[in-house]
């Protein structure tokens, strides 16, 4: 089990340690010199004999160091409120009671020290002052004890009270992968670089390999400290001390607030969608404000974006988003603190729910609907279905398990949810939204005929922005793929269609197609150009290449350059040239073709790029070689 103190400053915490644990712990000779706690402190002791070791985290209550508290109270199992009797109740120790609410500390014990200073009346009152404070809170059933930590009056019954806290204390899961909030960072003569902090989730075994986060760093555990002892293992919920090894890694690189991860883990974030709850009587939180935000030991600032509106009263909650100015590292359920832009108050908190939220569509309902589902708690399993159904465009499984800190292996999908292969890896839909997206592109594609008659079909991408879905363009292919697959969608060339699609010419463009028609036939190889044509029929140039352009997507017509086109017929003519050229000499010259054609060098030049580009030759130094494999070819020679 995992202590940690809280209260006001000069309360007795540190002293109430000592008395218990007969410990001095580490304390710094500024701190010895001041009088104070400013840092964190640590010790373990074992409550009584066979217990094993319990850790405590001292942690101080001067209110210019409450971001120290913040970092030592991550992760522990009770806080140790302490509230001096001479005192009672004051602004630390409603600030720290705060802090422990806010982040879910499921237990909790208070101390009312120094009881020798004052009167049993006192003592009474300030009970009484106590109860009160936690009577609207999860810690209204708290144990009180009376202690002094100068006569040693109610340690033994404080001692007692932890000691059946530590029984009922369960285990954490070790589900997952390793994570640890790093504390403290320093160099031991002969071993090198060691960090502390709770183990937060997973195990963590001398050997492995683990990520130093935000910079991504790999190191190695050389060996490790669980609960203060030599260990071979450590796991979720206990204090750890790690040995690190790694290439050019330097003491001067660690410092608190960065973590410890497993390597699949590791996936820095700058937006965070979190349930946001403000403080009763903090004055009201507007939207974007700048804040301090404490999740785990780190410290960065950030604004807060409210996604239902522009402003959140006192002690009301809202879903909102974090927009970070440095990385960070969170999962699902992870807790945060806010406080105000000068790190003197502290305005609220919440839980972490994606860690990875969206930039865009933040407020949309279906956003806010999948963000209510992630408040509702429950396991993955549980709150997929109802992900997917609110996501237009799936979900990448590697977020999820990194959201999750769920490994995929252990997943257990329903029935109805489908792991989709695409480019840039798997990603998850729900059965019938998969469906409904195919006869949607198929309804799409049916409206694009319909709409464009005279064309063959949209090439992919145009396909792809014609159909308004909501997809990355992996999984857009991987949909139109199966379509395809299926039969449901042809392709002829880049041209995607329906297949009973036709193409077809309205009638002023069938008419002009009639008038075009003999004057390709009569040029043969060497057909007139768009101007030349738009001259001879009385039609503006931009009617004509249009119509030629309409012409070549539908197979009749070949664009060699801008504005000179090719009858199908005369390429295939063309073609068998270059075949019969071909069978004398391999290497097919620009003059031979030339003279075989008779024209000029530069429209065969022209022709034969063409056929570069179709793939019916290919291009070495100055001479053409007929590719095997061509379409055209074997068309040709059959």
């Amino acid at each position: 089990m995992i202590v940690g103190t809280a209260g006001h400053i000069d309360h007795g915490k540190t002293s109430l340690l000592q008395a218990l644990t007969g410990q001095t712990g580490d304390r710094r000779p500024q701190e010895r010199a001041r009088g104070m706690t400013i840092d964190l402190g640590y010790l373990y002791a074992e409550l009584e004999p066979g217990a094993g070791l319990t850790g405590f985290i001292d942690v101080p209550g001067h209110e210019k160091f409450t971001h120290n508290m913040l970092a030592g109270a991550q992760g522990i199992d009770l806080v140790l409120l302490v509230i001096a009797a001479d005192d009672g109740v004051m602004p630390q120790t409603r600030e720290h009671l705060a802090i422990v609410e806010l982040l879910g500390i499921p237990r909790a014990v208070v101390a009312i020290s120094k009881c020798d200073r004052v009167e049993a009346g006192r003592v009474e009152e300030v009970q009484r002052q106590v109860l009160d404070l936690l009577e609207a809170g999860p810690f209204a059933e708290a144990p009180i004890v009376l202690v002094s930590s100068v006569t040693g009056h109610g340690v033994d019954e404080l001692r007692e009270t932890l000691l059946q806290t530590q029984r009922e204390v369960l285990e954490r899961s070790r589900e997952g992968g390793f994570r640890l909030a790093i504390d403290r960072a320093f160099s031991v003569a002969g071993a090198g670089i060691v960090v502390t902090g709770t183990a937060l989730s997973g195990t963590v075994a001398v050997g492995d390999k683990l990520t130093l986060g935000p910079s991504g760093k790999s190191v190695r555990v050389r060996g490790l400290h669980a609960q203060n002892q030599p260990a071979e293992l450590a796991v979720a919920g206990q204090r750890v001390a790690l040995n690190l090894t790694g290439e050019r890694l330097e003491l001067a690189q660690i410092h608190r607030g960065q973590w410890l991860l497993s390597e699949w883990l590791h996936a820095p974030t700058q937006r965070v969608d979190f349930d946001f709850k403000l403080l009763p009587g903090d004055r009201t939180f507007e939207h974007f404000h700048p804040v301090h935000v404490h999740l785990g030991t780190q410290d960065v600032i950030a604004r807060v974006a409210l996604l239902e509106g522009p402003r959140l009263s006192p002690g009301e909650r809202m879903f909102a988003q974090l927009l970070i100015n440095a990385p960070v590292h969170a999962v699902k359920g992870d807790r945060l603190i806010l406080r105000d832009q000068s790190a003197q108050r502290t305005l609220g908190g919440g839980q972490v729910l994606d860690p990875f939220a969206p930039a865009r569509q933040r407020r949309s309902p279906e956003r806010l609907e999948q963000l209510r589902t992630l408040a509702s708690g429950g396991e993955l399993e549980h709150v997929l279905p109802v992900l997917l159904n609110y996501s237009a465009g799936g979900l990448d499984p590697q977020r999820l398990e990194r959201q999750f800190n769920r490994p995929r292996a252990s997943w257990s999908l329903a029935k109805n949810v489908r792991l989709i292969d695409t480019r840039q890896g798997p990603v998850l839909f729900n059965v019938q939204r998969w469906a409904q997206l195919k006869f949607t592109l198929l309804e799409q594609l049916t409206q694009f005929h319909e709409q464009e008659p005279d064309q063959m079909g949209p090439d992919r991408d145009r396909l792809r922005r014609f159909s308004g879905l909501m997809l990355e363009r992996p999984t857009f292919v991987s949909l139109l793929d199966e379509l395809l697959a299926a039969g449901s969608i042809q392709a002829s060339g880049p041209w995607l269609h329906l297949p009973d699609h036709q193409v077809r010419l309205n009638a002023e463009d069938e008419s002009l197609w009639q008038a075009l028609q003999p004057l390709f036939e009569n040029a043969g190889f060497d057909p007139p150009w768009v101007r030349d044509i738009a001259k001879m029929l009385g039609q503006d140039d931009a009617v004509v290449r249009l119509l030629l352009r309409k012409l070549a997507r539908l197979g009749l017509m070949h664009q060699v350059v801008r504005d000179l086109f090719l009858s199908d017929a005369q390429l295939r003519q063309m073609a068998d040239v270059l075949l019969k050229l071909a069978k004398e000499n391999p290497q097919i010259q620009v003059t031979t073709f030339r003279d075989a054609l008779g024209l000029g060098r530069k429209r065969c030049i022209q022709y034969l790029e063409y056929f570069d580009r179709v793939g019916l030759t290919r291009r070495l130094g100055e001479s053409r070689q007929i590719r095997p494999d061509n379409a055209l070819a074997n068309a040709c020679a059959q």
